[in-house]
């Protein structure tokens, strides 16, 4: 299963999270070679299980998007003998990761302070709703309350229309990214200090984190952010346009790229008119110009502006749907969409890792684990009897 060339194939993590921001970090150091054992209550498993329509066979869909490159171990953590296993399991474990709501696992004696002493190396990473601190600190934490809180429901969807959330679960996946980039730097820290430490990651820091620009602008001037549809608050053109079939995105973010598109459509004058010199005047004077260029574009389709415009080496695209994305030359060449072996369906597809290491590349190696898969080959791994291991099973510890 492992890689033993693979960046972090000599680190072992205990997952005990479940949803999809703790898996997704954990995924994304799977993919990098890391020994994740996914711990998963005998029985039920990881709520994302059950989370479909759409299944693939029996596995469903959204359980399959975080959890390739991992071995699946049931374990009741509510019993002795399942708390002495967890243990463990962490007598040679690198990382632990966990997203239960604070003070539930200090309320299982698994807390960081408890644990560290015995411990000592370990890196625990605390990913929570809103942190291990702080009057929400007991708050469950979902992406779409977190969405709605953080502020970037109120600047996504069409100018005058409602709120929205992103299309994807964002908060989940971007604080599973921040974890895993937590986690790499407490790693190299322990390489140096020889001690581990707690990380606590936040759904709602991390989308207060990515509000990014806006965010600025809001700390700069005080003005209140607002909607923009698919335009860009602070550069112009930079948005969508519908085109006389279908829809593109065009993003000039400078005067020379204006220029061409003046050119491109046969508006040269625009580019000359004082009014639209520089960014900030095509800012002032958006509600004039960007009428004058959707007038433009309606003009012709979208292949012939896709065409023209990149011959003028002006950025823009296409608006793709879904199927169209995920079959793009571009995507399928940089191996963004991958086939995994799964012991009963057989090949099914998943999308691939993002970074690639040129000296150690992250890799899709297996299919997500079918719940309490690999519990026999981990327990056997710990030194448990064939007999043991049934015994367990009889006792509902696994």
């Amino acid at each position: 299963m492992s890689n033993p060339l693979a960046a972090l194939s000599d680190i072992k993590i205990i997952d005990l999270s479940r949803v999809l921001a703790g898996p997704y970090c954990t995924q994304m150091l799977a993919d990098y070679g890391a020994n994740v054992i996914k711990i998963e209550q005998p029985g039920t498993g990881d709520t994302t299980r059950t989370w479909a329509p759409p299944f693939v066979g029996d596995q469903s869909a959204y359980f399959l998007c975080a959890n390739r490159n991992k071995r699946s171990l049931t374990l009741n953590l509510k019993s002795p003998e399942g708390v002495a296993i967890l243990k463990q399991l962490l007598h040679d474990a690198d990382v632990l990761v966990e997203n239960f709501t604070p003070g539930t696992m200090q309320d299982l004696g698994l807390d960081y302070d408890t644990l560290k002493a015995e411990f000592p190396r370990l890196i625990y990473c605390s990913i929570s709703g809103y942190g291990q601190t702080g009057p929400y600190r007991e708050r469950p934490g979902f992406d779409f309350a977190i969405q709605a809180e953080g502020g970037i429901m109120s600047i996504t969807g069409t100018v005058d229309g409602e709120p929205s959330k992103v299309g994807v679960p964002i908060a989940d996946i971007t604080t599973g990214l921040f974890a895993a980039n937590a986690i790499m730097a407490a790693l190299h820290y322990r390489d140096r200090a020889g001690v581990g430490q707690h990380i606590d990651v936040a759904l709602l820091d991390s989308q207060i984190a990515w509000l990014a620009n806006v965010a600025h602008n809001y700390l700069a001037d005080g003005t209140m952010p607002k909607r923009y549809g698919t335009a860009h608050p602070n550069v112009v053109p930079y948005q969508g346009f519908a085109t006389s079939d279908g829809n593109i995105a065009l993003a000039a973010g400078n005067d020379t790229q204006f220029k061409r598109v003046c050119d491109a459509i046969g508006l040269p004058e625009l580019a000359n008119d004082p009014k639209y010199k520089g960014n900030v005047g095509r800012v002032t004077h958006r509600n004039i110009l960007i009428p004058k260029l959707q007038a433009a574009f309606k003009t012709q389709s979208t292949a012939y502006w896709l065409e023209t415009l990149q011959a003028a080496n002006v950025p823009i695209s296409p608006i793709n749907d879904i199927p169209t994305a995920l079959n793009n030359e571009q995507v399928l060449a940089r191996n963004m969409v991958q086939e995994v072996t799964d012991p009963k369906l057989g090949k099914i597809k998943v999308l691939g890792p993002v970074a690639k290491l040129s000296a150690t590349p992250a890799s899709v190696r297996t299919a997500p684990p079918r719940l309490g898969e690999h519990s026999n080959e981990v327990l056997t791994e710990l030194g448990y009897s064939p007999a043991q291991i049934e015994q367990l099973h009889n006792h509902k510890t696994i």
